[in-house]
């Protein structure tokens, strides 16, 4: 049985995090965060300890030392842009951590975790959970088969994610760029990091469209094309997706064919953990290429409507 703490504990990735725990048979020793709004504990562990002042979690973290509930592991599920001094404070505290995506926000983030690393002995793992869904899986098998008969062979991708938020989301720190890294950290690295696990290293990044409710562009990838479209704004959900009471819309098509992951994400977490505690986790190499994509997204200006864009581009320049 392995001793974890959580820290951003009132988030809303947080309950699967303390599922995951529970589920591999571990336990929740501390949880931190500075609002305490977290009620959600009494579910899964409720003997856990809570801290509102990251003072006194530390405090306590420091006195559990040389004991039987010395922490092993440290959860981070805190705000984006505080994932680098948490993940540090772990590893320097003696913890393997385990980070929700984005793991940081600019690549050189990594080298910095990478000297911590290296420094300490512990390491860092990040959650990449589309890597375990049946459907993905199913899908780089079927590439990597194709692509050993035809090494050259380019397939056409469309990714289109829309996730409804409300005005909330805009006045907290997600909808603030400096913190949570924009909407392509917050809502499309994984898919980013998904695609480029299968179809290859990133060649080109093109933005077309970037607003504070909207990111469109272009990424060629070795063995792809993709246009791609992420939105938080409801407004521009297709209308019979409305129709059906629906406020998200998710399509990835490859060759005009969708691939249909809407199911399978219940226990995701919870896989991701005993992949960890195997010592099979996602690491840094494997963050690297995801956050330099989206570091990249941030910095680009964008073209308008020119080259691949995305249809759904136009919903957002006709408004």
């Amino acid at each position: 049985m392995k001793n974890f703490a959580i820290i951003g504990a009132a988030g809303y990735i947080a309950p699967r995090h303390m599922k995951a725990v529970t589920d591999t048979g571990n336990r929740v020793i501390a949880a931190m965060d500075r609002c305490d709004s977290v009620g959600i504990i009494d579910s899964h562990t409720p003997e856990a300890e809570f801290f509102t002042a990251f003072e006194a979690f530390d405090h306590f973290a420091y006195s559990l030392k040389g004991t039987a509930e010395a922490l092993d592991y440290v959860s981070i599920c805190s705000p984006n842009y505080l994932h680098l001094p948490h993940m540090s404070w772990a590893l320097r505290h003696g913890c393997d951590t385990i980070c929700e995506k984005p793991l940081v926000l600019n690549p050189e983030d990594i080298d910095t975790l990478k000297k911590i690393e290296d420094e300490t002995g512990k390491r860092v793992y990040n959650i990449l959970q589309l890597r375990l869904h049946p459907s993905i899986i199913a899908l780089k098998e079927k590439v990597q088969k194709e692509l050993q008969e035809n090494p050259d062979k380019i397939y056409n991708i469309d990714l289109t994610y829309l996730t409804s938020r409300g005005k909330w989301y805009f006045i907290s720190w997600k909808g603030d760029e400096t913190n949570s890294g924009g909407i392509a950290s917050n809502i499309g690295v994984h898919f980013y990091d998904m695609l480029s696990w299968i179809f290859g290293e990133v060649e080109e990044n093109i933005v077309h469209l970037k607003t504070a409710h909207a990111n469109a562009g272009y990424l060629k990838l070795k063995n792809a094309k993709v246009s791609w479209f992420l939105s938080v704004n409801y407004d521009y959900i297709p209308e019979e997706i409305k129709a059906k009471g629906q406020r998200t819309y998710r399509s990835i098509t490859v060759d005009g064919d969708e691939i249909e992951f809407s199911g399978g994400f219940t226990d995701l977490h919870t896989r991701s953990y005993e992949e960890i505690l195997k010592g099979n986790g996602f690491g840094l190499d494997e963050a690297r290429n995801s956050i330099e994509v989206v570091s990249t997204i941030r910095k680009l200006k964008p073209l308008g409507l020119q080259g691949d864009y995305h249809p759904f581009c136009k919903k957002v320049i006709s408004e």
